[in-house]
């Protein structure tokens, strides 16, 4: 693997990490000696990857999973559904235009959008979850592999909810982001962490580290640094705090605690009180990107 912020192949720091989620196979973190990136050594090949979301606990493919982590997961997406809407409304300064959702899942994002007037398409990977988006969308859902046939300078914004973690090749899809996303657009990325106090409390343990579905492991710090090598400046950072309970109560889980859903809301509202006077540290960030000619 070679550093997607510096394309540099000198290893610094390693952390062993278990797939607590499914596997239990433990896989190798190391830490770019030059820029500081993490990410995951040696991953399971595209051709192989898929065994490791082959789950119906894997929540974003699958709308049926039941248990009470599951309920809560999908209140909290209703819940943050209309937030992510007007964030986007408020911070493109547009109300309504054309929306790609890349890693759509099964489509409830492009559903919220679509329902206030914006014209969406979606990319997922999954068939499965393609389908389903479909199904409850009426939009046009894609295979990754049809992304290049999109016209340049199509959209207006641009989304990534938790996916570009996963991309054996995040170089190429910023590339075709740069190529999609109007002049004046805006690209929304979230991402898990690394630097937040969860997830320097938690360790091995912590939920967000997710190996080996997540490759890459960013900070702000090295996504303000991959986001200016395809071009683009980050204008504006936003916390996504009931992240912060879900991975606390994931990773209560992974460790086996007793009560592991109350223990991770305890520990996750704390960490999340703490994240407010330096929202750098929380469990999962929006990143709000523009062109850098647009500055």
């Amino acid at each position: 693997m070679i550093c997607p912020v510096c394309d540099q192949e000198k290893i610094g720091e390693r952390l062993e990490v278990t797939d607590h989620f499914l596997s239990l196979e433990k896989f190798e973190l190391v830490k770019c000696a030059c820029c500081g990136m993490v990410y995951t050594d040696n991953p399971p090949s595209p051709a192989e990857i898929g065994k490791y979301y082959d789950s119906e606990g894997y929540l974003s493919h699958n709308d049926n999973a039941t248990g009470p982590i599951s309920v809560i997961y999908r209140e909290a997406r209703k819940f943050m559904l209309a937030r992510k809407r007007k964030a986007i409304e408020k911070l493109s300064g547009l109300k309504s235009g054309y929306l790609l959702d890349i890693g759509c899942g099964t489509g409830h994002f492009l559903e919220e959008m679509s329902k206030y007037g914006w014209n969406v398409e979606g990319v997922e990977i999954n068939e499965f979850a393609r389908k389903q988006a479909a199904l409850l969308t009426s939009a046009n859902i894609l295979d990754p592999l049809e992304l290049t046939g999109l016209p340049s300078n199509s959209f207006d914004v641009i989304t990534l909810w938790h996916v570009l973690e996963h991309f054996h090749d995040p170089r190429n899809y910023m590339e075709e982001i740069g190529r999609l996303l109007k002049p004046k657009g805006i690209c929304v990325v979230a991402l898990p962490n690394i630097h937040s106090f969860d997830a320097i409390h938690y360790g091995d343990f912590w939920a967000a580290y997710d190996v080996p579905r997540h490759l890459w492991h960013f900070s702000p710090s090295t996504f303000e640094k991959f986001a200016a090598k395809y071009g683009f400046s980050i204008f504006k950072i936003k916390p996504l705090p009931l992240d912060t309970l879900f991975i606390s109560m994931m990773s209560e889980k992974h460790k086996k605690s007793r009560l592991p859903m109350l223990k991770g809301i305890f520990i996750g509202t704390w960490f999340q009180l703490k994240s407010i006077a330096d929202i750098k540290r929380t469990s999962s960030l929006i990143y709000f990107l523009r062109h850098k000619i647009e500055e």
